[in-house]
């Protein structure tokens, strides 16, 4: 069974960059036809999906956040990252990063990992 596993600061001052990675175990991130997206949650709202990176290394984001947080992968360590640049109050949240796939043009997310607490504070 696949398994997730977020790491990351927990506190970042404005302006600066987020990096969080996710290491997966019990599958490899380059199986067919896997996606591995990252999602947050900000206090008190719902989720939101900021992106993912495909098994075959190609990267898809959110339009509202797609220019500030480039998705990347190193297969050896089986790991993705994260990278949200000049982060604002509003960027905090709890950040998971999940495993998912396509049922028609739907993107589901059937794994998760437990999520990472990020608060952007000076």
């Amino acid at each position: 069974q696949v398994q997730l596993q977020e790491s990351g600061p927990g506190l970042v001052k404005p302006s600066q960059t987020l990096s969080l990675t996710c290491t997966v175990s019990g599958g490899s991130i380059t199986t067919n036809y896997y996606y591995w997206s990252w999602i947050r949650q900000p206090p008190g709202k719902g989720l939101e999906w900021i992106g993912y990176i495909a098994y075959v290394g190609s990267t898809y984001y959110s339009p509202s956040l797609k220019s500030r947080t480039p998705i990347s992968r190193y297969t050896p360590k089986n790991q993705f990252t994260l990278q949200l640049s000049s982060v604002t109050p509003e960027d905090t949240a709890v950040y998971y990063c999940g495993r998912g796939g396509y049922s028609g043009s739907y993107l589901y997310i059937d794994s998760w990992g437990q999520g990472n607490q990020v608060t952007v504070s000076s």
